[in-house]
């Protein structure tokens, strides 16, 4: 499928009820989804802020620039487009990440040796997803993921890849979640992705026979339970990161993988919605 010229002309790439995504128009709406974030990252969950950060209230890094970053906005908000962005995803191609000193995520993951051991395969970075309190819900999940297929399918993306987040920096506290991911959701070695040694925490907190699989999904955060859903893999070892107070997992889902289901789902969606 090619949407080019919705990609041209920054037309939205999905609709669900008063929701609209798209790709941000220029350097405002880019400005738009930062804020978002800060708000987000920095002032609900306490990640580390910078006086800039606090001077701008922007959560904005050197990454911001080579990205394209997708925006969901509620056009029943009253006032300017600008203040009715209320979730976004910061998306990066391959292509450009090389061009301009690597993956955000490399920083915890050795990422690097999966693209050279699956040269010619075509990676896309998923990062920085947030939404507002008041929009986290299965809907806003849903046209986010309209967006980012046909982002997938106009770039022929062949692995989306990506961390993902528990809230806190003691990985005890997620012994249930994390030795699930490691017993259940690990990928062909071929395929694998570890972190890298400074960083690395072990996610084989308790033994198989011990996690209680309905504990463990329920303390799932809701992101890497939807990534689960779809067919995603998780890497070797955790990382802490102080600064936004978290404990990350890297996320390696190949588009080949994704249940029929879903293909068909948003793959109908949006040929529809593109017609």
């Amino acid at each position: 499928m090619r949407f080019g010229h919705a990609f041209e002309r920054g037309l939205p790439l999905g609709r669900i009820g008063s929701l609209e995504v798209r790709l941000a128009r220029g350097p405002e709406e880019i400005a738009a989804a930062q804020e978002v974030r800060y708000r987000v990252f920095h002032e609900e969950l306490g990640a580390r802020s910078t006086a800039a950060a606090v001077l701008d209230r922007r959560d904005a890094d050197r990454f911001d620039d080579i990205c394209d970053h997708l925006l969901v906005f509620d056009t029943a908000l009253p006032g300017p487009e600008l203040s009715r962005v209320v979730g976004t995803y910061r998306l990066l191609r391959d292509e450009l990440a090389y061009a301009s000193g690597g993956f955000y995520s490399s920083d915890e993951f050795e990422l690097d040796s999966l693209v050279v051991r699956q040269r010619g395969q075509r990676f896309l970075e998923l990062g920085r997803s947030c939404v507002l309190p008041e929009y986290r819900s299965k809907r806003t999940i849903e046209a986010l993921w309209q967006g980012i297929w046909v982002y997938v399918s106009h770039h022929d993306i062949d692995v989306m890849v990506g961390c993902a987040s528990f809230h806190g920096t003691v990985p005890a506290a997620h012994a249930q979640a994390l030795s699930f991911l490691e017993h259940e959701c690990r990928p062909l070695p071929e395929w694998d992705v570890r972190a890298r040694p400074s960083r690395h925490v072990s996610m084989d907190l308790m033994p198989k026979e011990a996690v209680n699989v309905r504990t463990a999904l329920a303390a799932m955060p809701p992101l890497i339970k939807g990534y689960m859903r779809l067919g995603a893999k998780v890497g070797d070892g955790c990382v802490v990161d102080y600064d936004f107070g978290t404990t990350d997992v890297f996320m390696i889902l190949r588009v080949e993988s994704i249940s029929p289901r879903y293909i068909n789902y948003y793959g109908a969606e949006a040929e529809r919605f593109l017609a």
